[in-house]
């Protein structure tokens, strides 16, 4: 009887932290959704006005703003890129000195070598 009860118990506790989990879903979408309604809210109370002095509509509103949130992306798009690239660039150069500074020490060795052997054949 006491395992009944520890297992009704346990189900119930899980039951009510996965309600509990769903109800902090539910509340973050329902602040996301109120966030966007104002942000679409904003965007159609402005009054942006095309080449000829009209009032854009609605579409036109959304297109528009679609297209700077476009370029937008791309501009963030781009520096990351240029940011990558520069990382990459700059972990080659350091192994290209690496190397290079290896090849100049093998250089010096070989020179002393050389000295060695021609002051031994003399």
């Amino acid at each position: 009887m006491k395992t009944k009860t520890i297992l009704e118990l346990l189900t119930l506790s899980s039951s009510l932290y996965y309600l509990a989990r769903d109800t902090q879903f539910l509340e973050k979408i329902s602040e996301l959704s109120e966030k966007g309604k104002d942000n679409i809210n904003r965007i159609v109370s402005e009054s942006q006005l095309d080449e000829n002095g009209n009032e854009l509509e609605f579409a036109d509103k959304i297109i528009l703003k679609t297209h700077e949130l476009k370029e937008e992306l791309n501009e963030k798009i781009e520096e990351l890129v240029v940011k990558f690239y520069k990382k990459i660039n700059v972990a080659h150069l350091d192994e290209i000195k690496a190397l290079n500074e290896k090849l100049e020490k093998l250089d010096a060795t070989v020179a002393l070598l050389e000295a060695r052997l021609n002051k031994l054949e003399a």
